[in-house]
This record gives structure tokens, C-alpha cells and sequence, in this order.
């Protein structure tokens, strides 16, 4: 874990709703792998600041979406006004890599009712290695731009309606049955439940969920990102709590207690 300082060097709009930082950041942050994330406070405009005029004061989590001449891009909304030169109190690396199979061939990216952005670094490194992407928008997510994804991933848009609905994408059958490894993410405002939704909706497709194939990528508030306050604990199933900061933020959704 190391606290460092990078600087915003461009600031580029990529869809009405989307914007991307490129951060020139030391060499510890050029090491971050598909999962990892920092946490964050940024400083303000202006050149004098002291140490409590970071904003916010407690950190922000952000999630790199790629790695580009040795800098980070970092996905942000839009309704947040950010400048190039603007100093950035980064914490990481936070979190372990998502780790896929090595016999993986095709890997599928399921956003839930949230953007996809805490997926989209595994996207350059998955097609890195000659491995097929398909990322399915359901809920919320139908409405994210893809424009700027690279043209070798397939995205496919849910369905619009109620709850259960948006849970139904085209071909999804099939689309569940060839994918190597799922990674899900999901809105934070009840992530268990969500996610027991998605666990449902998987078992109703293959009967039986094999392990290491469905992943949840979780994204609880941070406080500390070190493991000592406790509070982004999970539930596990006949094993002790696991900690997202430190062992996260990837778990295989068979091994956990959703209810």
C-alpha cells in the first residue's frame, strides 16, 4: 500500500455521461492490474490548499479503466469537473487481480443496474490474450455509451421493464453457455440482493453453478483500504469473512452466503 501524488493530465469526454482522466501517476500505480482500484481525494483548483481542503475528505474509490503510454485513464461521471494539472492523493493498490482461467476463451461482463466501469481494465488485457468479450447492460445500464469500448467486444442491451425484466438480454442462454468465466457487477444500493438475483438467474440457466465460473465484483464504501476497520466484510459460506479491501473485490459467488 503506498500514498502517492499524481497529476491529471487530460480530461476527455467519451460519452455524454462518461469522461476519462488520464493520470500521470509514479511507477508503484503503473503496476495495477484488471481490478485494482485507488482510493482517492482530489485537490482543488487553486494553488494554495492545505491538507484539509482535500476533497472529499474521505476517499474515493476509482476504478482504472486502462493503461495508456504510462497513464492511467479513469472513468468518471461527467457531473464532476475535473482540470488538467490537478493534483490527486492516490492510495493503492487497493484490492488483489481478478484472476481468470488459463484455459479461458471467452469471458462474459454483466452490469447490473450500474456502469460498467469496475470491468472494463480486464477488457484490454482479455483481448490481449485473444479472449472474446461480451458485455451485457441490464437495468440502468442500457443507457451507458460504448462508443469508445474497443469494436472486438460484442455489447448486448437488456430489456427495460420491471425488476425481474431487466434481468433478460437476447440469446442469454446461449450466451451464458459459452462464456469460460462471468464477471457481475451491480449497484450498490443492496449488493447481496442483487446478486442473489444474478445467482438465481444462472442456476435457472445451468441447474448447477460450477465453481470459479461466476464472479461478483463488489463495491462497497472504503474507508480505510487496508483491512483494519472492518467494514466492507463479506459473508461467506462455511469460512470466515473476507475483506474486499485485501481480498477482494472478486468472489466467486458460489462460495458465498447471499441470503
Amino acid at each position: 500500500m503506498k500514498d502517492t501524488q499524481a497529476i491529471i493530465e487530460r480530461v476527455r469526454r467519451v460519452n455524454p455521461d462518461v469522461q476519462h482522466l488520464e493520470l500521470a501517476v509514479d511507477e508503484a500505480l503503473t503496476r495495477i492490474k484488471p481490478g485494482q482500484s485507488l482510493l482517492v481525494r482530489v485537490a482543488p483548483f487553486s494553488a494554495h490548499f492545505t491538507e484539509e481542503h482535500w476533497d472529499p475528505y474521505l476517499r474515493e474509490q476509482w476504478y482504472p479503466v486502462n493503461m495508456v503510454n504510462n497513464k492511467l485513464v479513469i472513468e468518471r461521471p461527467t457531473g464532476t469537473r475535473y482540470e488538467p494539472g490537478q493534483i490527486v492523493n492516490a492510495m493503492g493498490l487497493i484490492g488483489q487481480p481478478i484472476r481468470f482461467r488459463k484455459t479461458a476463451r471467452t469471458v462474459l461482463l454483466l452490469a447490473y443496474n450500474t456502469p460498467p466501469t469496475a470491468l472494463l481494465m480486464t477488457i484490454p488485457w482479455l483481448l490481449g490474450n485473444k479472449i472474446a468479450v461480451t458485455l451485457v447492460l441490464l437495468g440502468n445500464a442500457v443507457d451507458y455509451g460504448t462508443q469508445h469500448l474497443p469494436p472486438e467486444v460484442e455489447v448486448i442491451r437488456g430489456s427495460a421493464g420491471t425488476e425481474e425484466q431487466t434481468l433478460i438480454w437476447p440469446n442469454q442462454v446461449l450466451t451464458a453457455g459459452w462464456a469460460d468465466q462471468v464477471l457481475v457487477v451491480v449497484s450498490k444500493d443492496d449488493e447481496r440482493l442483487r446478486f442473489k438475483r444474478v445467482m438465481d438467474l444462472f442456476e435457472n440457466m445451468r441447474r448447477e453453478v460450477p465453481k470459479n465460473y461466476l464472479f461478483g465484483v463488489f463495491q462497497p464504501t472504503l474507508a480505510c483500504g487496508i483491512g483494519a476497520c472492518w467494514c466492507c466484510a463479506l459473508k461467506m459460506q462455511g469460512m470466515e469473512d473476507k475483506l474486499v479491501c485485501t481480498e477482494g473485490p472478486a468472489f466467486d459467488l458460489t462460495m458465498m452466503d447471499l441470503k
